[in-house]
């Protein structure tokens, strides 16, 4: 297992010896899976960033998680236990007490008929002592796993919300901290993007964002609600006068292992006020562009465009489409101290070290537009907008691109082929805009296939042409295979865990400049781009189907089915050429 340059170990320089040096860092030291160097430089970012030095490792591709498993196992001389991949279902977890399992971080991995797999991230043999009990006719063997596979199989001795909160008004303590404290707490488990809190005429109804998607997580009686709703907007910065307008904020919410920022909205609907909160959860910050769903061809097409000196990389699609994350991992791909990155963001969503990240301000007349003007004065290399809003962001980043800068940003449009009428109408020149275009990207997400409860189906052509009329003409053969999830405790049942994202790319072309300075329709666009190999949104997640990625089903979900027409529709050869004498 150790990695070794020229037959050798590579030789180490000893890390600091002030305090006590963790067993993992020892290990993949020693074993020379990293340099000192790279320990040191995930030690400040996880000082700088409040997060676990690891993270900084996974998100470098310095280790993958699988590898770091394995090398701590070896280090324990256990086998190693890939919880990840293969979660036990709830009803064996919970074979080993919720107190005895969280006390010496235990997991029943596997169950055989002679022997007993505990997983944990502790393995000792004294901790088995306490388990002989509970199996005493079976052999008990401990493996390693990953903290965080842990935490996560721990979620099945979880109560409902509802459960609890009923013992915390039994108990009468402090209600509205420690409700809040629960329902944050779960989200977090569930890696859930939002938390809903809707008010009802005698209730407050739980919600929370999964993979896209809201579940309802719980209920609460409407008149602990305001109590609730004052810390909220006490912690968030917001006033506890105002019910009848809109209110924006931010809290930074610690818990014993991580920090995690939330964006809070709060507005009056007519059973009170409804709030939002927005997690903004450090794991996307690990994300590449491979983990985002780009096939090797896409990852090369946004790669060939950023080397360029100058021009703009637009992101398209709508709210919650994933936009910013695109671009985050587009920003940690280019990021080196030969480069001056700078961003205008509102908000701020993830930080990256060594990028320099300004956050719009309303109340100091800190816009996008004066955020840009002043960033372009800073020497930058690499610009990123958040978001492309009105026509005075839109002429400043188009300038910005036109005079050696690359300029990165999003825009909320349907399409790729929509992106480009759509700056021109909101004023930015023709000219302008054909001169610095290099990428457009429009991607919506879709929610993966759980890979602990994958299945693959067969489907005939009849069963298509019943169940999905609007594609049947994209599935030819007689019969195709596609894949389900069957639902587990992995994915609370669903099928689904986590998300990818459906790639529509249009380059820019010389052929495209040309056409964008005569004002084109979308149709016109996108005809021009099909020509040239460009393939819609939809044809990507019948690929992300074919694969077993995610579900016919979900693709109809977050996709159309080109039309007809538009799937046909090409330039006529003739059309730029002779374009001066059709208009005359």
């Amino acid at each position: 297992m150790s990695r070794r340059i020229g037959g050798n170990k590579i030789a180490a320089t000893p890390l600091p010896i002030e305090t006590k040096i963790p067993v993992w860092q020892k290990v993949l030291v020693d074993e020379s899976y990293v340099s000192p160097e790279d320990i040191a430089a995930a030690e400040a970012y996880g000082k700088s960033h409040h997060a676990d030095p690891l993270d900084f490792l996974f998100s470098e591709g310095l280790i993958t998680k699988d590898l770091f498993g394995q090398a701590m196992a070896e280090f324990y001389k256990v086998n190693y236990a890939d919880l990840n991949s293969h979660q036990p279902p709830k009803e064996q977890v919970l074979k080993i007490p919720e107190e005895l399992a969280k006390r010496q971080r235990l997991v029943l991995f596997k169950e055989e008929k002679d022997k007993i797999i505990l997983a944990t991230d502790k393995p000792d043999q004294k901790l088995l002592s306490e388990v002989t009990n509970l199996f005493s006719k079976k052999k008990i063997v401990s493996a390693y796993s990953l903290t965080e596979d842990i935490e996560i199989a721990f979620i099945n001795y979880r109560k409902t919300l509802d459960t609890r909160f009923t013992k915390i008004l039994e108990e009468k303590g402090r209600l509205a901290p420690e409700m809040i404290e629960e329902i944050i707490g779960d989200a977090l488990s569930f890696r859930a993007s939002d938390i809903h809190f809707d008010p009802q005429e005698a209730e407050v109804v739980i919600r929370f964002r999964i993979d896209g998607v809201l579940q309802e997580a719980g209920r609460l009686p409407k008149e602990y609600y305001e109590n609730i709703l004052n810390r909220i907007k006490v912690q968030a910065h917001m006033r506890t006068d105002e019910h009848f307008s809109a209110q924006d904020g931010a809290i930074r919410y610690k818990t014993a292992d991580q920090v995690v920022d939330m964006r809070v909205s709060v507005v009056p609907v007519l059973d009170g006020e409804k709030v939002v909160i927005r997690l903004l959860s450090e794991y996307v910050r690990r994300f590449t562009l491979a983990d985002l769903g780009l096939s090797e061809t896409q990852q090369k097409q946004v790669i060939v465009s950023s080397e360029k000196p100058f021009g703009m990389i637009l992101v398209i699609g709508p709210t919650g489409s994933g936009k910013s994350t695109t671009l985050y991992a587009l920003v940690k791909l280019l990021n080196s101290p030969e480069l001056n990155i700078a961003t205008i963001e509102d908000p701020v969503e993830y930080k990256i070290v060594g990028v320099n990240h300004i956050q719009v301000n309303a109340q100091t007349n800190l816009t996008f537009a004066k955020g840009l003007r002043s960033i372009v004065r800073q020497d930058p290399d690499i610009i990123l907008v958040g978001e492309i809003r009105d026509q005075e962001t839109a002429e400043i980043a188009v300038n910005a691109a036109l005079t050696g800068h690359l300029l990165l940003s999003t825009f909320h449009a349907n399409d790729a082929a929509t992106a480009i009428p759509r700056l021109l109408d909101m004023g930015v020149e023709p000219f302008l805009l054909s001169s610095t275009l290099e990428l457009l990207v429009a991607q919506r997400l879709a929610r993966r296939i759980c890979e602990n409860c994958r299945y693959s189906v067969t489907l005939t052509k009849e069963e298509i042409v019943k169940n999905f009329p609007t594609v049947a003409k994209f599935f030819p053969a007689t019969e195709v295979i596609v894949y389900r999830g069957k639902g587990c405790d992995a994915c609370s049942h669903s099928g689904y865990k986590g998300r990818v994202a459906l790639f529509e790319f249009i380059r820019g072309t010389p052929e495209l400049q040309d056409l964008i300075l005569h004002n084109p329709s979308a149709r016109k666009i996108w005809g021009l781009a099909k020509n040239q190999g460009a393939k819609p949104l939809f044809f990507d997640g019948l690929e992300k189907v074919k694969t077993g990625i995610t579900t016919l089903e979900e693709l109809l979900r977050v996709a159309a089915p080109p039309e007809e027409t538009e799937a046909e529709k090409e330039i006529e050869p003739s059309d730029l050429t002779n374009r001066k004498k059709k208009t005359s």
